[in-house]
């Protein structure tokens, strides 16, 4: 009941219920602060197209704070500029520029701190710390916004979007380049992320820890310096994603580790080192997905277990498959494989011989890197041949029994 008389009020807030103030030159109000203190829950700030210095600005009303033209908030790198701690508040249409730095302070451009149905839309941050911050926030959206910075290295840069103990969020449609993660989820639950394009950043594109039962569909994930990775997590559900160019020594497309009942689904993994790592990862059900052009398709270590690949398809991969053990607990099924050359004489478009994904070769070369000098040799063509007729190195239970003869069809 709580919740729902906060929705209503929230609704009423911002439905044409309060007054609307004016800030800028020749308008009601010169500085936002001095509107702000003036202002009452369920009004309208409209601010004038300009560059406002005015420190930190602390929201402790159901405000909509909305800009003409892009006025932009300086920090002056000092500052936290925006401080949310109100329920229902709108900020749109405001470009948020030099947000203070600190390497011993989380200081954010702006940030929502223990406040429900916050909409943060349609803004620029320019050159921010942590640009988008949200602790003990629920219910809160977070979309349309362009996030650029100039990170340098991880010590010294923070993330674009950063959510610590928060829930039910929505984080959609946004831009993010130039920070260390572009976003980031520790403790978050329930959320959805959908329509982001995270790139350039200097670790990860999206960084999952400690997070449960979230979704992240349609997102792009590209140039990043390690990838993507989701760590210590369970129910993520993972759809339709672009995982392409991480290149690098320690760079995946996606790096699963510790993580477990989760579904990744329709995704395409394309020209990276490793497209998916996978360490101690379990009851994930991978299905559908594209692995083309990358170093290594998968990288399954010995400690995952009861994971289903299935309906997956690798094109153009240097190799398709690694992993460091003999143990076998996971199943592949059904995939289509360009490098599987068996047979099919009863036309249903299955292998009549299982196919073994891990190739002699593979196993050299994730031991011994500067074997990659004779990749494409007729030396290490010769082996993976002899180690197909006779296995002895690589994990004779580790293959598809049922191969398909054709890309799967998405």
């Amino acid at each position: 009941m709580k919740i729902l008389i906060t929705i209503l009020i929230c609704f009423i807030y911002t439905t044409g219920f309060g007054k609307t103030i004016t800030v800028g030159k020749n308008r009601q109000h010169p500085s936002i602060k001095s509107a702000v203190n003036k202002a009452v829950a369920g009004d309208t700030i409209l601010i004038d197209e300009g560059v406002y210095k005015e420190g930190q600005i602390i929201l402790t009303k159901a405000l909509v704070l909305r800009g003409v033209n892009y006025p932009v908030l300086d920090g002056e790198k000092k500052y936290e500029i925006l401080t949310i701690k109100a329920n229902g508040v709108v900020v749109e249409g405001i470009v948020f520029r030099n947000s203070g730095r600190s390497s011993y302070m989380d200081i954010a451009a702006l940030r929502i701190a223990d406040s429900r149905f916050v909409t943060v839309k349609n803004n620029r941050f320019e050159f921010a710390f942590f640009g988008i911050y949200s602790q003990h926030a629920t219910s809160c959206t977070i979309t349309g916004n362009k996030l650029t910075s100039d990170a340098k290295d991880e010590i010294n840069s923070a993330n674009g979007i950063h959510c610590w103990k928060s829930d039910s969020m929505k984080i959609e449609g946004n831009t993010i380049t130039g920070h260390r993660d572009g976003i980031y989820f520790e403790f978050v639950t329930n959320s959805f992320i959908k329509g982001n394009t995270s790139y350039l950043n200097v670790r990860y594109g999206i960084h999952f820890m400690f997070s449960n039962n979230d979704t992240y569909v349609n997102n792009t994930f590209k140039n990043n310096g390690a990838g993507v990775a989701v760590m210590y997590s369970n129910h993520i559900n993972m759809h339709q994603n672009l995982f392409a160019d991480n290149w690098g020594s320690a760079a995946y497309g996606i790096l699963l580790k510790d993580i477990s009942d989760g579904t990744i689904s329709g995704n395409t993994f394309r020209n990276n080192s490793v497209g998916v790592m996978m360490e101690g990862s379990s009851r994930l059900q991978i299905e559908k997905n594209t692995f083309s052009s990358n170093g290594w398709a998968l990288k399954i270590q010995a400690n995952c277990a009861d994971n289903l690949l299935t309906h997956n398809n690798f094109t153009g991969n240097s190799f398709d498959v690694a992993t460091n053990g003999d143990l076998v607990l996971s199943r592949f099924e059904k995939n289509y494989w360009d490098k599987y050359d068996g047979y099919d004489l009863n036309r249903n478009g299955v292998g009549d011989v299982p196919y073994h994904p891990v190739s002699l070769y593979a196993m050299i070369t994730e031991r011994n890197p500067s074997s990659m000098m004779m990749y494409r040799s007729f030396m290490a063509t010769l082996i993976d041949k002899i180690e197909k007729v006779m296995p002895v190195l690589t994990p004779v239970e580790l293959k598809d029994h049922h191969p398909l003869m054709k890309p799967v069809k998405f």
